[in-house]
């Protein structure tokens, strides 16, 4: 999951679903094929021919001997196609089934062999082929191994590697928050591989209780940096194949006061490029290692009075033979294409006063670079294109199709899966040329102008603050202006994440039973300040140090200015959220109890000082003295619960190791030390989602919906 919005699950499932072929699609040299799995085989097709089907590794090759078929959940291939790495019997680490079991079949003589041989069961992560395909790495244990795929023979590269002293992969933290997993590279030469260490045994578990599983309670120890906690140290090695000796590189700092987010080969194998950013993630340094003697050396520093965001992808995308390349920087108010060479000159690419949301794909060889934007409609998504060199850019998407577009670019360049859905028009996906985006196959897209009176309205509404937001609003089906409708907002709030995208689903209620709009709700949700959508610089950040605070009043002078609408009823006025939106809910309810009447709140951070330093710390500071503390106890509802007036239902699961259930329990506490009457629902053993078990799901959105027509009646009046 790696968030902290539920809501952002359930709206880009539909998304989601289409993309999932091109997601698990492995792309041929020739960036017009591509490879996949059907029916228990790997197949190999023609993006400009959906006929064309060519089987490359049957059932009958994937069944070991006396076994069943192995049914690979991953695949990749060697560089020359004549080998394929297989991942099966995978096991959840957190988020997603990183660990499992790997095979490797040799497409020439057909042979099938299972890799790790004496290691545990489903303990191998992040395995993947040397440039020359003659060996294997992965992690097992935390520690890295390398193995002959001929004679297979293993060598730990790595033997120190415990739970807490990590070597090519991540400690919980940087996981959720950086989405790292995969921690080690193999240089372009094959002769070592670059790794990460982190030393997470100063880290203090925060331990959960498993008290369904046995008549005896049972203790589940997490390795948890709370916000004004160190992080765990941080290192970049390089180990040789042949010796298993690591040299480190001497990155500049303190192992511990930064952050090592990203690491690659920097287009040679002599050097490492890295991102370095500080704990407080205000100065971004890019990083270049020399592998031979470790020295490293600083070619670009950013600075940000607020903070600096992440990398966005894994791997760094190098230009001119190498000699540069792209970045993303909001040094200028606006989230910018540059590129930057070795010594660390900048070139700013797109020249224009809007935001980039995202670099889709460079066609070196067209001249191009695609990427997302939408000057016009921050709701709203489109690709442009700009001249490798830099100048104005240019819409490719096409202009009669408003809405959210997405492209799963094949590595040429050259051609495109196109997803495009609004609120009004169910996902379709097509297969466009590039950058004229012809129509090759697939859907016929067109928009489902019928359906647009039935979807969400969307609107603007500005705040006596001056700060103007987007919303959509979905009114009840026999919508009769002259009566007065219960209203429901939706509300996440924080940085993570944005409510208010112009695609299908939008205006859905997935904890809801049944139709709000048939029950007579109007349902809605609007994007404050700090919501990561393309505004500008300003917009984003202006939440930093004030989250709880600044999101919570933009939501509440946003709801003031629509509760003057005469079809709304001021006595019948619900707010809900999950996770970042618990809180924002909290908040709201503790807050501006004159206009929330009842509050559902799920998962939420009761008090900040609870939450995960990188997290926490990047959009609030660090909490290193009592001042530094004042922001996050100002912007917690735990602070504001002695406020409560309203109806308030309040929902955790036990088992949370993101937003951990302290929150929920610190937070009733507070509301029992003021007689503040309320409901509570903890589900027993369920993590931040809440979905394990039978009935889970069910039994949330029955109690979700209960409360709401309880306390919050539906109808006009």
């Amino acid at each position: 999951m790696n968030i902290r919005s539920v809501y952002r699950i359930t709206l880009m499932l539909s998304v989601a679903l289409l993309f999932s072929v091109a997601a698990k699609a492995q792309w041929a040299k020739d960036g017009y094929h591509y490879y996949s799995m059907q029916a228990g085989a790997i197949v190999e097709q023609d993006i400009r021919d959906a006929a064309s089907t060519k089987t490359i590794v049957t059932t009958a090759m994937l069944t070991p001997a006396g076994k069943a078929a192995l049914q690979p959940r991953r695949f990749a291939f060697s560089e020359d196609n004549t080998k394929v790495l297989l991942n099966t019997n995978t096991k959840q680490v957190w988020r997603y089934d990183t660990r499992g079991d790997y095979w490797v079949l040799d497409m020439k003589t057909n042979k099938l062999r299972q890799l790790g041989k004496g290691r545990p069961e489903s303990s191998l992560m992040f395995a993947k082929f040397n440039p020359d395909g003659s060996k294997v790495a992965y992690v097992s244990e935390h520690n890295l191994y390398v193995e002959d795929v001929a004679s297979g023979a293993i060598k730990a590269l790595t033997t120190n590697g415990s739970k807490h002293l990590i070597n090519g992969t991540f400690d919980w933290v940087y996981e959720e928050e950086f989405d790292c997993r995969d921690g080690f590279r193999w240089s372009p030469n094959g002769t070592t591989i670059a790794y990460w260490q982190i030393d997470a045994r100063k880290t203090k578990n925060y331990l959960m209780l498993n008290m369904t599983d046995s008549v005896y309670s049972r203790v589940v120890p997490v390795e948890y940096p709370v916000a004004g906690e160190d992080p765990s140290a941080c290192k970049i090695g390089v180990v040789d194949i042949a010796t298993a000796k690591t040299r480190w590189m001497n990155v500049p700092g303190s192992a511990v006061q930064n952050y090592i987010p990203r690491m690659a080969w920097a287009g040679n194998p002599n050097e490492l490029i890295m991102q370095q950013l500080n704990r407080a993630q205000t100065v971004s340094k890019i990083l270049v290692a020399n592998i031979s003697n470790g020295t490293v050396r600083a070619i670009n520093t950013e600075e940000d009075k607020a903070w600096i965001d992440v990398k966005g992808d894994d791997e760094w995308i190098w230009l001119d033979k190498g000699r540069k390349f792209v970045w993303l920087s909001e040094k200028d108010g606006w989230r910018h294409i540059y590129t930057i060479d070795r010594d660390g000159k900048e070139q700013l690419i797109t020249k224009a006063d809007y935001d980039v949301v995202s670099v889709e794909s460079i066609d070196e060889a067209g001249g191009l670079i695609y990427f997302i934007a939408s000057p016009d409609n921050a709701t709203q998504r489109y690709l442009y294109k700009v001249a490798v060199t830099g100048g104005k850019p240019e819409r490719v998407s096409p202009a009669d199709q408003p809405g959210t577009h997405s492209y799963n670019v094949t590595p040429n360049g050259k051609i495109a899966y196109h997803t495009f859905s609004n609120s009004y028009t169910a996902p379709a996906r097509e297969i466009v040329s590039l950058p004229e985006h012809k129509h090759l196959s697939g859907s016929d897209i067109k928009l489902n102008e019928a359906g647009k009176a039935k979807g969400p309205e969307f609107f603007k509404v500005k705040t006596q603050d001056g700060i103007e937001m987007d919303g959509w609003m979905v009114k009840p089906t026999n919508f009769d202006p002259a009566k007065k409708y219960p209203v429901v907002f939706m509300v996440y709030g924080e940085p993570a994440s944005s409510t208010a995208p112009d695609s299908y689903g939008v205006g859905r209620n997935a904890q809801y039973v049944g139709s709000m709009a048939n029950d007579g709700y109007i349902y809605m949700s609007l994007d404050n300040r700090g919501a990561p959508v393309p505004k500008g610089r300003e917009w984003r950040k202006a939440i930093y140090k004030n989250i709880g605070i600044v999101n919570v009043r933009d939501q509440a002078m946003a709801a003031k200015e629509i509760l003057k609408w005469n079809f709304l009823d001021t006595s019948r006025v619900a707010v809900w959220g999950w996770s970042g939106g618990g809180s924002s809910t909290l908040n709201l309810m503790f807050q501006y109890p004159e206009i929330y009447k009842t509050g559902i709140a799920v998962a939420a951070v009761g008090w900040q000082l609870t939450y995960d330093n990188i997290y926490q710390e990047r959009y609030m500071g660090v909490p290193t003295d009592e001042a530094g503390k004042a922001p996050f106890i100002k912007g917690s509802p735990v602070t504001y619960a002695k406020n409560l007036k309203g109806n308030l239902l309040y929902i955790h699961g036990t088992g949370d190791d993101n937003v951990h259930y302290n929150n929920a329990e610190m937070l009733i506490n507070e509301l029992i030390k003021y007689n503040k009457q309320f409901q509570v629902m903890p589900y027993p053993n369920r993590t931040h989602g809440i979905y394990e078990g039978a009935g889970t799901s069910l039994h949330l959105r029955t109690l979700f919906t209960n409360y709401l027509k309880q306390y919050c009646p539906p109808g006009g009046r």
